[in-house]
């Protein structure tokens, strides 16, 4: 008999959005109590800091230059090996309720994208179910299973979603009290909402299961990714008028611009709205002209969204300990990447290798049966070390296409973990950009390869988080780092892993 495992993520949240990560707003009681109960991985980052590439991380144990989903809009090849496939052959029963997205949302050649509409729900990708949903409840929007449930059983509530436009479009209708980007009051039930829609999801799954079963379940949250309209019932948990700004807002556009002017170019390009370089963030949206209040109104409505997903999180675990298996189950919970949130006076996400889009909120609580003693953990981990940690859980070995290494159950760096390496490899409107990023010993180093819009082969970010947390002065060209920086780049290139040989085609932009 092996483990049961509950695998939990949430699309676009800031390492410091739970109690048990620092923050100081939302109330997140389950996700905390799961912390305080097992490891908290506090030096924890991605691979990638938008969606697609990165769930081809956790899905398949690999980084993006060897899954080869190096953007949005590239489909994990069906047939690539993954996690939930490997642990399927080996009895596991497995699903996957919430947000994939291994597929590209804009493009109806995909199962994630055409199951919905006639009635599947798997076996896909090694998932013996998959019921799936994004980011809005209008079914012209999302062709998942949420939307049409929505219609089939509410439909007057369907139109109480943002009229959510596809990133790289127009920003769609401005709402909420202050016209912020991507919000919007939603009188939406609370009950119908995505949010417990997926956790209802995932406890009919754990219904359907026996007693002695294996399982693997990802459950997986579409928020609190924009756009920002959760149920306006639910408002009053969070007031936007009572919220500080964050600490990453520099405090005016004349201060963001000095700050950018340190930054390689595509940063203040497109601040000041004389550039795009990803397809994730609306045409239209200049971050310049975002008010203080704007960027209150979308935090207060990120942190309502946590706090949903918390009690989300509770009513599972009560769901698991109800079936007795509470002292069986490990249960892991992060996200995929950040988001600004006002940090450089920005929001959304892109090829900006900060720790508002790289840096995670980890945890792993280890089955109580397993005797594993709870911890902080400041070992540098990533994505790419889930895969293979599940695998040896349920006593697996670890398959050599596996990259990653087994999380550490103690506070010192174990093994492989000593780094963490996060890239970027897009384009955009014929700007490519390519960042390669190394963290190491309170460090973030990122190199920026020469391409067709950035000609030199000396850019790059330099930061030492222990004097500037907040990533505002670039120690790139300080002559006192300069061998610190070539130490760092060094590290980088010897342990970047191999790439393919032939790249996978982009057949959507998301």
């Amino acid at each position: 008999m092996g483990r049961k495992i509950l695998l939990i993520t949430t699309d676009q949240q800031r390492h410091d959005a739970l109690g048990c990560t620092g923050g100081k707003v939302a109330r997140t009681p389950a996700i905390d109590r799961l912390a305080a109960a097992g490891l908290n991985f506090r030096q924890a980052r991605n691979q990638n800091t938008v969606c697609m590439p990165e769930r081809a991380t956790i899905l398949t144990g690999q980084y993006i230059r060897s899954h080869g989903v190096t953007s949005n809009g590239i489909p994990l090849p069906v047939d690539a090996p993954n996690l939930a496939a490997y642990l399927h052959q080996h009895g596991y029963r497995t699903a996957l309720l919430g947000k994939a997205h291994f597929e590209p949302a804009s493009h109806t050649d995909y199962f994630e994208n055409w199951a919905a509409s006639r009635g599947e729900t798997g076996p896909h990708r090694g998932f013996d179910r998959m019921e799936l949903c994004g980011h809005t409840g209008r079914p012209g929007r999302s062709l998942t299973h949420y939307p049409r449930w929505l219609r089939d059983n509410y439909p007057g509530e369907v139109d109480g979603f943002h009229e959510y436009t596809a990133a790289g479009g127009p920003s769609g209708r401005g709402g909420g009290d202050t016209g912020a980007p991507q919000v919007w009051h939603n009188p939406i039930p609370r009950g119908h909402y995505h949010t417990d829609w997926t956790a209802e999801r995932t406890m009919a799954f754990l219904d359907s299961l026996d007693a002695d079963a294996d399982w693997f379940v990802w459950m997986s949250f579409p928020d609190p990714h924009h756009p920002w309209d959760p149920p306006q019932e639910e408002l009053k948990r969070v007031d936007w008028r009572d919220l500080e700004l964050p600490a990453g807002y520099p405090g005016s556009p004349e201060r963001t611009v000095e700050i950018l002017s340190g930054k390689p170019r595509h940063w203040l390009e497109w601040y000041e709205g004389r550039g795009q370089f990803n397809f994730e963030v609306p045409a239209d949206f200049v971050p310049a002209q975002l008010t203080p209040d704007q960027i209150r109104e979308v935090n207060a409505m990120v942190h309502v969204e946590n706090e949903l997903i918390d009690e989300a999180v509770g009513r599972v675990m009560g769901h698991i300990e109800s079936l007795g298996w509470g002292a069986d189950t490990d249960v892991f919970y992060t996200t995929d990447h950040g988001e600004f949130q006002g940090d450089f006076g920005m929001l959304f996400k892109g090829p900006y290798h900060v720790e508002g889009l790289m840096r995670l909120p980890f945890i792993w609580r280890p089955a109580p049966s397993a005797g594993i003693a709870s911890a902080q953990i400041h070992a540098p981990v990533g994505h790419v070390d889930l895969a293979p940690t599940i695998c040896a859980l349920a006593g697996l070995e670890v398959p050599d296409w596996m990259q990653g290494a087994p999380l550490p159950t103690r506070g010192e760096a174990a093994g492989g973990h000593q780094r963490t390496i996060t890239e970027w490899q897009d384009g955009f409107a014929g700007k490519d950009i390519v960042m390669r990023t190394l963290y190491r010993d309170g460090h973030i180093c990122t190199v920026y390869e020469k391409t067709n819009y950035y000609d030199s082969d000396d850019v790059g970010e330099l930061y030492d988080l222990s004097e500037d947390p907040l990533q505002w002065h670039n120690l790139w060209a300080d002559p006192a780092r300069q061998s610190l920086k070539s130490d760092l780049i060094a590290d980088l290139y010897d342990n970047l892993p191999p790439g393919r040989t032939e790249p996978l085609e982009k057949v959507a932009q998301v």
